[in-house]
């Protein structure tokens, strides 16, 4: 039975996942817990955001027996495409969205499928007593074209496992640079638009590592390795899969680059930035709040020769591959630490 004096967290799918948003909600329950905050997690199903009508229906019954005035943290992954629960469920318990980025943006959904979302998720967030975003750009992309008010937003950024530390070696007369890209192969990623990049800059030394689960997408991941092999790049670009700790991955780098098309906040960077890592990135989402112009190149997204030669410039520039980790170095020491924005959640918890 749950009890009436927990914070209950609800999550889809594996709450183990080895991405952003997982690690994110992860750090949060660990963080809270040991601010004194008992947390139960609230496992939802992996059918999200695209949930069937029996999932919604258990879902439904899974909410109807929490305890009256139960405060409920629901991640938007399930959130936003649970409307009608939301707002039956508004009556009597204090609901708190966390919305990591909005589901109608995710690329490679149709019209209809996009505005069945963005209609949804409308409803849901203004059925929240709060809503918690992890980045300002999606704070304003909630004011903006999500009507949500302003003061019912907490900004709560992910903080950075990496300390920032300026002893970093500066790597700028290796022979074969490693450029390094994390990120679950998913179409919103651009790895498609990298390996166009790579393609452009196939007479220059380098070797690619593409670390990141293919299973969120096996169709999607199976068109990345054919692509690859198509363009002729299967001997310099490696698919590693998911690794446990991707510490020694940005460690053995020379180079971050990761093409969103768009992201919510992007912890892959803020982890690039703390390794002294130059980077590479489309200005999307809230990658230009993380990757200030001294520690990286931001193009256009989907622009896959803009991509090329922002890439070809840093391998071709040592002098610029010396300065742009001092510039990472220094963003990352001014990024959040986690026990700031779990300390937010636990006033906001509090607070309600």
């Amino acid at each position: 039975m749950p009890h009436s004096d927990s914070v209950f967290f609800a999550i889809p799918g594996n709450i183990n996942t080895l991405t952003g948003g997982y690690i994110y909600d992860r750090q949060i329950i660990a963080g809270l817990r040991n601010c004194g905050i008992k947390v139960e997690h609230l496992p939802l199903s992996a059918e999200f955001p695209f949930p069937s009508t029996s999932v919604l229906e258990k879902t439904a019954d899974l909410f109807s027996k929490l305890p009256d005035n139960s405060i409920v943290i629901a991640d938007g992954l399930a959130f936003g495409a649970m409307a009608d629960i939301a707002e039956l469920e508004a009556r009597r318990l204090r609901i708190i969205a966390l919305c990591h980025h909005p589901l109608a943006l995710e690329t490679g959904l149709d019209k209809i499928r996009a505005d069945m979302l963005q209609r949804s998720e409308v409803r849901a967030l203004a059925a929240a007593q709060a809503v918690i975003v992890t980045s300002s750009a999606t704070r304003d992309l909630l004011v903006r074209e999500f009507q949500v008010a302003e003061q019912k937003i907490l900004l709560a950024p992910p903080g950075i496992s990496a300390s920032g530390d300026s002893t970093i070696p500066f790597k700028t007369d290796v022979q074969i640079p490693t450029l390094l890209t994390l990120a679950t192969l998913t179409r919103r990623k651009g790895h498609d638009v990298l390996l166009k990049a790579l393609a452009q800059i196939r007479h220059l030394s380098w070797r690619a590592r593409f670390v990141g689960s293919r299973e969120l997408d096996a169709d999607w991941a199976d068109w990345l390795l054919e692509e690859t092999r198509r363009l002729g790049l299967e001997s310099r670009v490696e698919f590693v899969g998911t690794v446990a700790d991707p510490e020694e991955e940005f460690k053995r780098a020379d180079l971050f680059v990761l093409p969103s098309r768009f992201e919510g906040y992007g912890m892959a960077f803020a982890e690039a930035l703390a390794f002294g890592l130059p980077i590479v990135g489309a200005h999307s989402g809230a990658v230009p709040d993380v990757v200030k112009e001294d520690a990286g190149i931001l193009v256009p997204p989907d622009d896959h020769s803009a991509l090329a030669r922002a890439l070809e410039r840093l391998l071709l520039d040592p002098e610029l591959r010396q300065r742009m980790p001092k510039g990472a170095q220094k963003a990352a020491l001014a990024l959040p630490a986690w026990e700031q924005s779990v300390g937010k959640i636990a006033e906001l918890i509090e607070a309600l």
